[in-house]
């Protein structure tokens, strides 16, 4: 069941393209990676997805509905959007943090239900952020920030998540963890969008995925399809390791090919 569609997206600042052409899918039940090299317009993509910009062409469907057609409200309450290094920057507890998540689903006069309250708990419970709830959401680290953002995040309870690049900066542990998390909520009716750089984290998590390059999709499908030597030394100018095994997928660049400049 498709989820969401983006047809023939284009985004533009002045006369320059940023993005052209860009069909795109997400079903239900899978986790979707964008990649490809920096200023492809991966990120550019998610905002549009999101309806942060306003795409310059082109049109996006969420369950066959056009996105003009669904307010804002609506977009809140189904969409969660993980901006690339999401930071809280204000003095509230981790648990308070995690509930400003609930806002889409409350009007203005009332005060957290008991549905809010297990929701919150729940993301809390699923991000592993429950031990430190009461802390301040500024003394944490960076990789406890993260889950504590995303976990505001799992208490909107939406539909489909976007993540732009959410394991940047992380160690290998929250790195996995994340990924792991991202994984488990594209069940079902459920999918996530991520936006990402590591590869073989994209190739072993990802049902399917979208390289970018110039603004334009160069290739798409799944990882044991398009994660080929061919494309990668194509979109990204450097040599690669590839090796599949029962864990999936894992890449290791080389070598730079050359002048190539992707």
């Amino acid at each position: 069941m498709s989820l969401l569609q983006g047809l023939n997206l284009g985004f533009q600042i002045g006369d320059i393209s940023i993005l052209k052409g860009i069909d795109i899918e997400v079903n239900a039940g899978e986790m979707v990676g964008l990649i490809g090299p920096n200023g492809a317009g991966k990120s550019t993509l998610l905002r549009l997805l999101t309806c942060v910009e306003k795409a310059s062409s082109g049109e996006i469907f969420y369950d066959d509905t056009n996105v003009t057609q669904i307010s804002a409200e609506q977009r809140a309450r189904r969409i969660g959007y993980l901006v690339q290094a999401a930071k809280a920057y204000w003095p509230f507890s981790v648990e308070k943090t995690v509930g400003l998540g609930r806002i889409p689903h409350q009007k203005w006069w009332q005060h957290s239900s008991d549905e809010d309250q297990s929701k919150i708990y729940r993301a809390m419970e699923v991000t592993e952020t429950l031990a430190y709830r009461n802390r301040i959401v500024s003394t944490l680290s960076g990789g406890e920030h993260t889950l504590v953002m995303l976990a505001r995040i799992f208490a909107t309870d939406p539909q489909i998540i976007f993540a732009d690049e959410p394991v940047a900066a992380l160690d290998p542990y929250h790195q996995l963890h994340v990924m792991e998390i991202l994984r488990n909520h594209s069940r079902n009716d459920q999918a996530s969008v991520v936006v990402l750089h590591d590869l073989s984290l994209a190739s072993r998590f990802c049902d399917r995925l979208y390289i970018i390059n110039h603004g334009e999709l160069y290739t798409s499908g799944a990882p044991d399809k398009i994660m080929t030597a061919e494309n990668i030394a194509e979109v990204y100018g450097v040599k690669t390791n590839i090796v599949q095994d029962a864990d999936g997928i894992s890449v290791m660049p080389v070598s730079r090919l050359g002048d190539h400049h992707p």
